[in-house]
C-alpha cells in the first residue's frame, strides 16, 4: 500500500511541476569557445610551468632531478565531448621540455608530449543555484617522451628514472590546470541569477529549475524565471498545459535559447499601467478631435453639442497584456476601454467604450536586450458601457477607434516598449548576433558565435 501511495504521489508532483519559462541548450559551438578562451585568456599552462621550479611547501623534491624546470609549452589542442547524465569529457593534448641537472651529474632534457584527461561534471550550486562545472577523474597520459641522456646507459635504467620522474611531476603539474580552467569558465555564469530591471517597474531573475541536464550533442538549462513588481510582488507565468520546446532542424552541435510566450507576457504586466494613454490633440493622420468630427459618425453629439468642443480620449489598459506565438506569427492581446471627454471644466464624459484589439510583434535584439516592435493586426471587438448622450450604434465608430489606435496606441505603445527584456546573462554571449524564429509558444533565439 505505502509502495501505491508514494507511485501515486510521484505522478502527482510529475503532473504538477512547472513549466519551465526559458530554455537554454548549449551545444559544442559554445563549449569549445569558452574552454579554448579559457585556456587561452588565463594563460594557465604558462603559470603552471612557472611555478614547477619553485620550491611548495609539503612538495617533496624528485630523486634523481635537481634545479628542475619547464619551458617551451606548446599551444594546447582541446577537445571536448559530451558525456551524457554527466557533463563533459576534456582531453588537452599539450607538450613541453623539462629540464634539470640528472642524477649522473649532467644537464637534463626531456621533451614530452601528453594528453590531460579529465571528466567536467555540470551541477548546480548549493549556495548561489548556478551551473558549475568540477573536474574528476583528471589523468595525464604519456604520448611520446625523448631525452638527451646518453644513449650507452641502461636503458631500463633511464626508462624507470623517466617514468618515475614524469609520472610524480606531471599530474600535480597539469591537473590543477583543468580544475584552474573550470574556475575561469564558471566566473562566467557568474551573474546569470541576478535580478535585471525591466525599466523602473520591476525586475526578472533566470532560476535555475533543476540541476542541467546532459546529453551527447548538448547541455540543457531550465529556467523558472521569476518576474516582480518593484514593490516586490511576483507575478506568476501562466500554465500552458504544453511545455515549450526546441524545434528538431537546427545543426547538431548549436546553441539555442528558447523563451516561452507566458514568459514574456508575465514581463509585460509589469508595463500595464505605462500602456495608458491620453489623447487631447491631433496626431498624425487622425482628423482633428472635437464634438463636430464626431457628430459625423454619432449624430446624438451634435445635439448634445451645438457648438463645436475639443476632444479628449482616454485609452486605459484594464486587463494584463497576453502575447500569443505561432509558427512565424506573434501577437500582443490588449483589452481595455476608451472613454471620450467634451473639454471643457469640468471634463464632460460622452460615453465609455470596452475594446479588445491585437498587435503583430517584430523582435529584435539591441545591447542584448529582447526589443519588440508592434504594429495594428485587428480591433477584435467594440462595445459600448456607458453614454451621456444616449443609445448609440457603436459600431459606427469601428473606423475612427481603428485609426485612434494605429495612429496613438500603437507608438505610445511601442514608445513603452524600447524599455527591452533583460535576457540572461553568462559565458559572455553576444545575443546581438542571434537568429529569431517564432514557434508554437515560445521566441528561439539561434545563438551565433563572434
Amino acid at each position: 500500500m505505502l509502495q501505491i501511495l508514494c507511485l501515486a504521489l510521484c505522478g502527482l508532483l510529475t503532473c504538477t511541476r512547472a513549466e519551465p519559462g526559458a530554455l537554454l541548450r548549449l551545444g559544442m559551438d559554445v563549449m569549445n569557445l569558452e574552454v579554448q578562451r579559457a585556456m587561452n585568456e588565463s594563460h594557465i599552462l604558462e603559470k603552471m610551468a612557472a611555478e614547477a621550479g619553485k620550491k611548495r611547501p609539503g612538495v617533496k623534491p624528485i630523486k634523481g632531478i635537481t634545479d628542475m624546470k619547464v619551458k617551451g609549452v606548446q599551444l594546447p589542442v582541446i577537445t571536448l565531448n559530451f558525456t551524457p547524465g554527466v557533463g563533459i569529457f576534456q582531453c588537452v593534448s599539450t607538450g613541453m621540455t623539462i629540464t634539470g641537472k640528472s642524477f649522473i651529474g649532467k644537464r637534463m632534457e626531456i621533451n614530452v608530449a601528453m594528453n590531460i584527461t579529465a571528466t567536467n561534471r555540470i551541477l548546480q550550486d548549493e549556495e548561489t543555484g548556478l551551473p558549475t562545472f568540477k573536474s574528476e577523474g583528471c589523468e595525464v597520459i604519456l604520448v611520446s617522451v625523448k631525452t638527451n641522456l646518453p644513449s650507452n646507459m641502461m636503458p631500463n635504467v633511464v626508462n624507470k628514472f623517466l617514468d618515475s620522474t614524469l609520472h610524480k611531476v606531471l599530474p600535480g603539474l597539469m591537473c590543477p590546470a583543468i580544475d584552474a580552467v573550470l574556475v575561469y569558465v564558471n566566473k562566467k555564469w557568474a551573474n546569470l541569477c541576478a535580478p535585471m530591471p525591466i525599466g523602473q517597474v520591476g525586475i526578472v531573475k533566470y532560476t535555475l529549475t533543476s540541476v542541467p541536464t546532459t546529453t551527447s550533442s548538448y547541455i540543457q538549462v531550465d529556467f523558472s524565471p521569476v518576474v516582480q513588481q518593484q514593490g516586490g510582488s511576483t507575478i506568476q507565468l501562466a500554465e500552458t498545459g504544453k511545455a515549450p520546446g526546441f524545434p528538431k532542424d537546427y545543426v547538431e552541435g548549436s546553441s539555442q535559447l528558447l523563451l516561452s510566450d507566458a514568459l514574456l507576457t508575465a514581463e509585460l504586466a509589469l508595463l500595464q499601467t505605462s500602456l495608458d494613454l491620453n489623447i487631447h490633440k491631433m496626431i498624425g493622420k487622425l482628423s482633428p478631435q472635437t464634438t463636430k468630427t464626431l457628430a459625423g459618425f454619432i449624430p446624438e453629439v451634435a445635439e448634445a453639442y451645438p457648438k463645436p468642443k475639443s476632444l479628449v480620449t482616454q485609452i486605459r489598459i484594464n486587463k494584463p497584456p497576453k502575447v500569443t506565438m505561432n509558427s512565424g506569427e506573434s501577437l500582443l492581446y490588449l483589452h481595455g476601454t476608451l472613454e471620450m471627454f467634451a473639454a471643457q471644466w469640468p471634463p464632460a464624459p460622452l460615453f465609455l467604450l470596452e475594446a479588445h484589439f491585437n498587435l503583430q510583434i517584430q523582435y529584435s535584439v539591441h545591447e542584448d536586450r529582447l526589443q519588440m516592435t508592434t504594429s495594428l493586426n485587428r480591433l477584435l471587438s467594440l462595445s459600448r458601457v456607458s453614454s451621456s448622450i444616449g443609445a448609440f450604434n457603436e459600431k459606427a465608430l469601428t473606423g475612427v477607434v481603428t485609426h485612434l489606435l494605429r495612429e496613438a496606441c500603437v507608438p505610445a505603445v511601442n514608445g513603452v516598449l524600447q524599455v527591452g527584456l533583460p535576457l540572461p546573462d553568462f559565458l559572455d554571449i553576444n545575443y546581438n548576433l542571434a537568429e529569431l524564429d517564432i514557434v508554437e509558444n515560445a521566441l528561439v533565439m539561434d545563438l551565433k558565435l563572434d
